[in-house]
């Protein structure tokens, strides 16, 4: 690694606009991401890298204020995108900077798809090359300026070799005669939704610990989780860094009314109590004097559709064994719930739910439709 030279950091729209030219040239581009999500309430990209064969690139988004030259290479389909573990980076692209994706490949999926169980960039590295990653900088507030020459190397080498080992995977795939599931499962991948850039809301009904609550602690948590949230959103954290789920679960419990009665509790401590105790008895008292939530129904158990879904899965996982593979390679857990849910009643019905497979629905769909009328 001490050979490598040095990455160029992009920090202006200027040197972006010049080097969006080269890498519109190339015909492979590794690329990564960097986000705060663990250190900021509403998370965003902080940095993007970019590899081709004789040069990396760190670009700082939060420096640069307009990516739009990146757009056309990420939508270009004569340009390769290479990515190890796509699906966030693509989602955090497209919902930070509404970029839309084609011809893509991807390193996990690939290496799943040809058997491996160590997926990992570092794992494939190493199993492949001999060449092992730093990973002392994966859990980083990427949203910090600035950027260590530490960080910046680490991040660097997360594409650095996506090239060489696209190749070897390629290949790999190419010989085992795989390699259409796999394009497949690229094509797949570029199909990217819209998300807004919101943490998640905090399900109370779904809380470990709360099964047994009463309408009267459900609303007092309630109250509990909307504090959490306002708190989280004015100091920029992430939910979990403002109160874990037990120690609200916790308060609830016992609504308390003093001060006192938060001591011992799960995640409290003293420097907490002092300065969020007050604000936390004052959530539990608008608790108390809410209207308690509803629980949303359940739905009733359809047995059938039950019996369909374990017999579909089976025949999944006996495939999957043939080529000794995860089963979702095999029929994406995705589609496999669409037919359970529809439940098709000819080959022509398969097909239709098939439809983002159809390498799949050729090698597949006759076997499927026969499980799914057995059921």
């Amino acid at each position: 690694m001490a050979d490598i030279p040095e990455p160029t950091l992009i920090t202006s729209s200027d040197h972006l606009k010049q080097v969006s030219k080269q890498l519109a040239q190339a015909s492979l581009l590794s690329v990564d991401t960097e986000s705060n999500s663990l250190h900021a309430f509403r998370e965003r990209v902080c940095l993007i890298q970019f590899s081709i064969p004789d040069a990396d690139y760190l670009l700082d988004p939060l420096a640069v204020d307009d990516l739009s030259p990146l757009g056309p290479i990420f939508a270009d389909p004569n340009v390769e995108k290479l990515f190890h573990a796509a699906e966030y980076d693509l989602l955090t692209l497209k919902r930070d900077f509404d970029f839309s994706f084609a011809n893509l490949f991807d390193t996990m999926v690939a290496a799943r798809i040809l058997g491996r169980r160590r997926v990992g960039l570092g794992n494939l590295l190493d199993a492949e090359f001999g060449i092992k990653l730093e990973k002392k900088f994966q859990r980083a507030d990427w949203g910090k300026r600035p950027l260590s020459k530490d960080m910046l190397s680490y991040a660097r080498f997360d594409t650095h070799y996506l090239i060489r080992l696209r190749n070897k995977l390629k290949d790999e795939l190419m010989a085992k005669d795989r390699w259409s599931i796999a394009a497949e499962d690229f094509q797949r991948a570029t199909d990217v939704g819209h998300h807004r850039a919101e943490p998640p809301h905090s399900d109370v009904w779904r809380m470990k610990g709360a099964d047994d609550f009463s309408p009267r602690q459900y609303a007092v948590l309630q109250a509990l989780v909307d504090f959490r949230r306002e708190r989280a959103e004015r100091v920029d954290r992430p939910l979990f860094k403002v109160f874990g789920d037990k120690t609200l679960v916790a308060i609830a419990d016992v609504m308390p009314t003093r001060l006192e009665q938060l001591y011992g509790l799960d995640g409290m401590s003293g420097r907490q109590i002092e300065r969020q105790g007050r604000k936390l008895l004052a959530a539990v008292e608008r608790g108390k004097k809410a209207q308690p939530p509803v629980r949303p129904p359940r739905r009733p158990r359809d047995e059938q559709k039950e019996e369909r879904y374990e017999t579909l899965r089976e025949w999944r996982k006996i495939e999957a064994q043939k080529i000794d593979v995860e089963s979702d390679v095999i029929l994406p857990r995705d589609v496999m719930l669409q037919l359970v849910d529809a439940n098709p009643s000819s080959l022509t019905e398969v097909e239709a739910e098939m439809h983002s497979v159809p390498w799949r629905f050729a090698q597949f769909g006759e076997d499927i439709f026969e499980v799914l009328v057995s059921v």
